[in-house]
């Protein structure tokens, strides 16, 4: 049961990032509670109301169906455009900014809860639509029902001004850093406060003559159900070894997998099924994935075309504390049961090749501005400074400050050269 759980909440980790998630759970809501509304008018609700606040009820056939027509025809007309606003938002972020910004973009749940109101009401006014009858008695009408369509439309026009401020930020970019930052930070700060009773476990076993598995998939290794994991290396009492670190793509028919023991096709199976892989990239589960759209975003605003350097720079100063809280994580995760008895450990991007990759990209493209290659060394002279797990990060740092040294300086001497 507790596997189940545990595999329900994975999976729900990974629709939920899904646009369509939250409009259809709200358009299920709109549509049983017009049926829980339509039991109530069976009860006499609106002849409840009729008699207490009798200028609230619609007392006309005619007048509801029209009311309630327009309130849909408007609806549907905001649900599009709200719709249209969202792909013009993700169409410049892909072209201006990065297309890997796509997949946060596209999990932000205040638009999809926007829309899922919009759709929830319509999906409320059209089957109250069914139990009004044209030549009825006003007692006979869903009066109180007309009155809830009325004022959800009301609420969705409310949405829809607050839709429109919320996209006016969203397509900032600042804004959007700010989020990439925050989501990287708080996921970061999870990890480190988990470590913090872990300071001894900085060595797992031996993995060189364990039993090798490969993938049966390909695909982005997303996230995994670490729990699940734990409980199946004490049913198989067995310790695992995944060699492939999150965030990155794993090739079908590579080494995935370690096992002290050796295991059967069908545990092979139950492990695999414990796994995510997906062709999205979310910050909110994989810290490393922040590095990689900053930078791409300071590179894309060094580009000729575009030619922003402030975004550049903010990029980058967003990137020096992320470095900052990195260099306090050790370069390898071990998992733990409660006994603190290791169970498995996974591969993560070790320090100096997460801030190489990083250094690298912004060398190329940013080396021929002043500005920001004096950005990147106060950064690199700035994380020197700070505290960090191992002092082998602050060699690799000074490296760093080596190689940015040098193309600069041999882009200063070619600029004469051609002058």
């Amino acid at each position: 049961m507790k596997q189940f759980l545990n595999k329900i909440s994975s999976f729900f980790n990974t629709i939920k990032s899904n646009i369509a998630f939250y409009p259809t759970i709200l358009a299920v809501f709109g549509f049983a509670f017009s049926l829980f509304m339509i039991v109530l008018e069976e009860n006499g609700i609106s002849k409840y109301l009729l008699d207490i606040l009798p200028q609230l009820v619609v007392e006309d056939g005619d007048t509801a169906l029209t009311v309630l027509s327009v309130c849909i025809g408007g609806l549907i007309s905001m649900m599009v455009f709200s719709f249209s606003m969202v792909m013009l938002l993700l169409s410049q972020a892909s072209s201006n900014f990065s297309p890997r910004l796509l997949p946060g973009l596209i999990s932000d749940k205040r638009h999809q809860i926007i829309l899922g109101v919009y759709l929830a009401t319509i999906m409320y006014c059209i089957f109250t639509m069914f139990s009004i009858e044209p030549t009825g008695e006003k007692y006979t009408l869903p009066g109180f029902s007309v009155l809830l369509g009325i004022v959800f439309t009301i609420v969705c026009l409310c949405s829809f001004i607050y839709f429109i401020h919320n996209m006016s930020e969203s397509i900032q970019i600042s804004n959007i850093i700010e989020d990439i930052y925050l989501d990287a930070k708080k996921r970061l700060k999870d990890i480190l406060k988990q470590e913090e009773d872990l300071q001894s476990l900085t060595n797992f076993e031996d993995t060189t003559d364990w039993y090798p598995y490969k993938s049966k998939e390909s695909g982005y290794f997303q996230n995994l159900s670490s729990h699940n994991i734990m409980d199946f290396c004490a049913e198989h009492d067995t310790k695992l070894h995944l060699k492939i670190p999150k965030g990155l793509f794993v090739l079908e028919n590579d080494v995935f997998l370690l096992s002290k023991k050796e295991l059967t096709d069908e545990q092979l199976d139950s492990f695999f099924s414990n796994i995510n892989f997906s062709k999205s990239e979310l910050v909110s589960d994989n810290y490393s994935l922040a590095f990689k759209q900053l930078t791409e975003i300071a590179v894309k605003a060094m580009s000729p075309g575009i030619n922003d350097p402030g975004t550049a720079v903010n990029a980058i100063d967003y990137l020096t504390e992320l470095f900052a809280l990195r260099m306090k994580k050790k370069d390898i995760d071990i998992y733990v049961d409660d006994d603190k008895t290791p169970h498995f450990k996974i591969e993560i991007i070790r320090f100096n090749v997460l801030i190489y990759n990083v250094i690298a990209s912004l060398r190329t493209y940013c080396k021929h501005d002043p500005i920001v290659v004096q950005k990147l060394l106060w950064m690199l002279n700035y994380l020197l400074k700070q505290s960090s797990f191992r002092e082998d990060y602050k060699n690799d740092i000074a490296s760093e400050i080596n190689r940015l040294k040098k193309d600069s300086k041999d882009i200063i001497e070619e600029l004469h050269l051609t002058e």
